[in-house]
């Protein structure tokens, strides 16, 4: 008797009308149901399936940092970050800047190699490039890209030095 119950019950649920969703129209990246103001701005009607939309929650605006104190605010950490030991983040500045400075190293040992390969755009010519002039002007064109690399790779090592030694 219980079953038979369970059975109709569904029976009668399946039976009854579903509610007819409103006509939506599509208004650039918006949409609406309402009909006037659809027209009004020329909105297009969506076919073929349910639209779900989704409110986005507002973003709160950072707040306006005070023209006394610019630095402070860029340096502020967010609320939940975990707080280090004084000792414990001079022992991480003194890492990165031994990283760094080992970096900068390298970044300028390879910019004097390409200079000196790219040789003031007068690079050493080889065997094939006698014979093909495009290939050498192929060439002096990547060695240039490359010198402009290095220095621009310099340049950002030693704006990060910089920082660190505030």
């Amino acid at each position: 008797m219980k079953h038979t119950l369970i059975v109709l019950a569904a029976a009668l649920a399946a039976a009854l009308p579903v509610g007819a969703q409103d006509r939506i129209y599509r208004c650039g990246n918006e949409y609406t149901n309402q009909v006037s103001q659809a027209k009004e701005r020329g909105c297009r009607l969506v076919e073929g399936g349910n639209v779900t939309v989704l409110q986005a929650t507002p973003r709160r605006a950072a707040p306006a940092a005070t023209p006394s104190a610019p630095a402070a605010a860029a340096s502020a950490s967010p609320a939940g970050a975990p707080r280090v030991a004084t000792a414990d983040q001079r022992a991480r500045d003194a890492d990165a800047r031994a990283i760094l400075e080992d970096e900068l190293r390298k970044a300028e040992s390879r910019l004097a190699e390409l200079r000196r390969e790219y040789n003031d755009g007068a690079p050493q010519r080889t065997a094939l490039e006698l014979r093909n002039p495009q290939g050498y002007l192929e060439r002096t064109a990547e060695l240039k890209a490359g010198v402009a690399r290095a220095e621009a790779d310099v340049a950002g090592i030693r704006r990060e030095l910089g920082r660190l030694n505030r």
